[in-house]
């Protein structure tokens, strides 16, 4: 694997999966675009401009304590190119000296793959050397392509078609991504939405896990300089069985045992939907019981830190950005604490409950 690459572009892969790997910090997610950030603000009653955006991002990056918790940022293009108000300096430019490291979304839309009933791929392949190329010139040093996954037995799917061409993807994302110099994050998605039991969750994510790693290792990636951000495995949210938190972490561990390659360093798991008490309380027993497997398991959070603080501005018209700064670093540091294996959540978080 990465035999076409300079021993000097793998070493500079590997030394930035190691700052994203950093024990007990994580990344935080903020590549959302505009009209999706846009309608977060408009619901609570914010107005979705540039400049409003940009604040907003600002204080996700410069919040006092913030570096502390936080080894890298996903970031939007649009964020590449504005500055911060402190000192006029680009966004990169700037995480890079809090000691953040800065990377991108480069993928485009999703595609509905016909006769897959909804099931999708992710567009962007063919213009994304050029796309990297620019994204590494503004100050990147990683970038995340997300295939999103939906598990739908009756339907059966996700089926290997689905899986093969997504996984097909993210390797080939992740082939491009590192010629162009950038550390690629490949992130399988699935979906919380279903009635699947945990057993099906396991058989399904450990599938597409390891068609993923086969299809990295076929296109000659260099599995050293690449990380992974996956979803939690879960039982589907209309799932009628009760699982406990403990259950939900061996469940997560036995995949990552079956599958992940101990070459990649860091596993940072995505909220998808969960609130931050359950997945807090998910990755800090996944820690606890993870033992010997090699591998930093962390957070790349967005929704579970950032819905909380939208909260905060709901009824008022304007960004409240003291009180969403200091929210955002005690979501933080109960996100760190969780990396470490620490976080001790209330009875009850993290375990699956049946809709009633």
């Amino acid at each position: 694997g990465g035999s076409h690459l300079s021993a000097e572009r793998k070493a500079e892969l590997e030394k930035v999966a190691a700052m994203i790997g950093t024990p007990g910090k994580g990344i935080t997610a903020c590549d959302e675009g505009p009209a999706t950030i846009g309608s977060r603000l408009e619901a609570v009653g914010v107005a979705n401009s540039e400049e409003i955006r940009r604040q907003y991002r600002q204080m996700l990056f410069e919040s006092p304590g913030a570096a502390e918790c936080l080894s890298a940022a996903i970031l939007d293009p649009e964020t590449l190119y504005q500055k911060s108000s402190t000192d006029g300096k680009l966004f990169p430019a700037k995480l890079s000296e809090l000691g953040i490291v800065p990377g991108v979304k480069p993928h485009l839309k999703v595609y509905a793959l016909p006769g897959q009933g909804e099931s999708t791929v992710m567009q962007g392949l063919d213009s994304l050397a050029v796309r990297c190329k620019e994204y590494y010139d503004a100050g990147c040093k990683f970038t995340k392509w997300r295939s999103p996954i939906t598990i739908d037995l009756a339907a059966g799917q996700p089926s290997d078609l689905v899986i093969q061409a997504n996984m097909q993807d993210l390797a080939r994302f992740a082939l491009i991504s590192q010629a162009e110099g950038l550390v690629p994050i490949i992130e399988p998605d699935v979906s919380l939405s279903g009635d699947h039991d945990l057993e099906a969750a396991v058989w399904i994510n450990t599938k597409i896990q390891a068609a993923l790693y086969y299809a990295c290792i076929e296109h000659g990636v260099y599995m050293e300089g690449c990380l992974l951000k996956s979803n939690v495995v879960n039982p589907g949210k209309k799932c009628p069985k009760p699982y406990t938190l403990a259950e939900i972490a061996d469940a997560n561990i036995a995949v990552l045992r079956r599958t992940l390659p101990s070459a990649i360093r860091s596993a940072n798991f995505l909220s998808g939907g969960q609130k931050l008490s359950d997945a807090a309380a998910r990755l800090s027993a996944m820690n606890k019981v993870k033992g010997n497997l090699p591998v930093n398991l962390s957070f790349s959070w967005s929704a579970a830190l950032q819905m909380p603080l939208f909260e905060l501005c709901r009824g008022k018209g304007e960004l409240v950005l003291d009180e969403m700064s200091k929210l955002y670093v005690e979501e933080l540091r109960i996100a760190s604490a969780a990396a470490l294996g620490k976080h001790e959540p209330k009875a009850g978080e993290g375990d699956h409950v049946p809709p009633q």
